[in-house]
């Protein structure tokens, strides 16, 4: 049977509560299936599917939420950790998205690039010469989505850009745990609807592009080149940077 759980912070617990990092838990077999970062009564809202978010990651969350409610059980949480500034509510979120595998996150959480890797991993990335940016390039991390399709598909769709200067840009880069791992010349950019994708999902307010892989010669600038610190700023969680400014 569902079981009666605390439905709000009171007033007086919310102002010592302050920002938190929470897990969403399966008690029908004490899995972790979503992690979030939230102040004041978030998690309530996220426990009952009330907080409002787009795409995958509404559908895997409030999917699985409702099928517990369905089964007549109540959505179990842990708050992780509170009292805590953004920045560092931030850290400790991508750290357990990274400890946690098959979240319902879509996205790897602000610092990603500074998550879970091997050791030799870590030497690579910050053995890896630095970029040096000729091109007017977009810079798009899929640490996470580059789990489950090919590197080209998890670079060209579907992210919150701006179309005019998405189009600006020459040349667009998959970037994973901060290295260059693919390079592709965007060819046209598009609304984010199956009508220009086949095969994928309309994702409203999104968009995404249709190109082809950066010839050799200019590939050979970019892929394997460490990201420059300065486009890799500790607690932006937005995957998209670009290196040009206008």
């Amino acid at each position: 049977m569902r079981h009666a759980t605390s439905e709000v912070f009171p007033p007086e617990v919310i102002s010592k509560v302050g920002t938190y990092v929470y897990r969403l838990i399966d008690p029908r077999n004490g899995e972790t299936f979503y992690v979030g970062k939230g102040h004041g009564n978030r998690v309530f809202s996220h426990i009952h599917a009330e907080a409002k978010l787009e795409g995958d990651e509404v559908d895997n969350r409030v999917s699985r939420i409702r099928e517990t409610h369905l089964a007549g059980f109540e959505v179990a949480h842990v708050i992780h950790r509170h009292g805590m500034d953004d920045a560092t509510a931030f850290e400790v979120e991508a750290a357990l998205i990274d400890a946690y595998p098959g979240l319902a996150n879509v996205a790897s959480g602000a610092g990603s690039d500074y998550g879970a890797m091997h050791a030799e991993e870590i030497i690579r990335r910050y053995s890896a010469k630095s970029a040096q940016f000729s091109h007017r390039c977009v810079l798009i991390t899929v640490n996470r989505t580059v789990e489950d399709r090919s590197i080209y598909e998890a670079t060209r769709y579907a992210w919150k850009m701006d179309m005019a200067k998405a189009r600006k840009a020459e040349l667009a880069f998959a970037v994973v745990r901060g290295l260059i791992v693919g390079a592709y010349v965007p060819e046209k950019w598009m609304q984010a609807t199956q009508a220009n994708f086949p095969g994928r999902e309309d994702r409203p307010g999104r968009i995404g592009f249709v190109g082809r892989e950066a010839d050799p010669k200019t590939a050979n600038l970019y892929l394997g080149r460490r990201v420059p610190e300065e486009y890799r700023k500790r607690g932006a969680a937005n995957p998209i940077r670009y290196t040009w400014s206008s």
